[in-house]
């Protein structure tokens, strides 16, 4: 018969926060595929209500806005109440937030930004790392960005958020080893999602049309970040083949974090060795 896909987590629960739309509905459908089965949050509900339509009974949605503690709380008892347990956490939702320059950044719209990008996910990760200790298993994983391992890649409230929740991660990463539980995040550079298509071409319906300016921008030729690429990452989080695998930001960004460029001309064609005082040649 028709060969099945080897499903890495049969009966395993995940919670996705930003679950209804790009990384976020990407990385279900993946572990959903792989067999679990899925709690997802979001503040679109109607776009969280059709998108849990399509995932024929393996997906539960709840109204999840992570500035309250409550409603993130609330998200992970529901999945210990319908499953009875939780083995996945994954801190997705977010916002570009506060753009421009420090000295014009109003201080209610830094504090709105932190609030989602960091408090967000500190309510994640303690409501779930509890159930997960007293399970004596789990994998939480966090949303960062290239803009929280490298300055210069994000606005200022991103990027704050975005390198604190590298420190979270490897914190909590030394807490919660004791206890069997895994604690890592992703850097994604430049992913085709609703939001950096609202940042880059101005409209968060716009993934389709901005792909080839993604593929542009991109140190891999015509190689655009997909959806795709970060949920394999989650599953791979997710899985026990990254059993051995803690306190890590792992970086999807075509390697632009550790300094590869479009078209770099430090590669171009061979040249004889240059010396001292502009002399070339042995």
């Amino acid at each position: 018969g028709e060969q099945q896909m080897d499903r890495r987590l049969e009966g395993q629960v995940a919670v996705i926060t930003g679950g209804a739309s790009g990384i976020g509905a990407a990385t279900a459908e993946k572990l959903v595929a792989h067999g679990a089965h899925v709690v997802l949050g979001d503040i679109q509900e109607d776009r969280l209500a059709s998108f849990v339509e399509s995932l024929h009974g393996q997906a539960i949605g709840l109204r999840c806005d992570v500035t309250r503690e409550e409603d993130v709380k609330g998200l992970i008892d529901a999945a210990v109440e319908a499953h009875g347990r939780i083995d996945v956490m994954f801190n997705n939702a977010g916002i570009v937030g506060a753009i421009g320059p420090m000295d014009t950044t109003p201080t209610d719209e830094w504090k709105f930004t932190l609030d989602i990008l960091l408090n967000g996910v500190f309510y994640g990760m303690k409501h779930a790392s509890g159930h997960m200790k007293r399970a004596g298993r789990g994998s939480i994983i966090s949303m960062s960005s290239t803009a929280g391992v490298m300055g210069g890649l994000g606005p200022h409230a991103y990027a704050a958020a975005k390198h604190a929740v590298v420190g979270l991660t490897k914190n909590l990463a030394g807490e919660a080893c004791a206890f069997g539980v895994r604690v890592n995040c992703l850097a994604p550079g430049l992913i085709a999602t609703p939001l950096a298509a609202a940042a880059t071409v101005g409209d968060p319906d716009g993934v389709e049309q901005a792909i080839p300016t993604f593929a542009e921008l991109s140190p891999l030729p015509g190689r655009a970040g997909m959806p795709e690429d970060v949920a394999n990452a989650v599953l791979w989080l997710a899985s026990d083949e990254s059993g051995y695998v803690n306190g890590q930001t792992i970086a999807i960004d075509a390697g632009i974090t550790t300094g590869s460029k479009p078209g770099d001309p430090n590669f171009a064609d061979y040249q004889p060795i240059m010396r001292e005082a502009g002399k070339s040649g042995l």
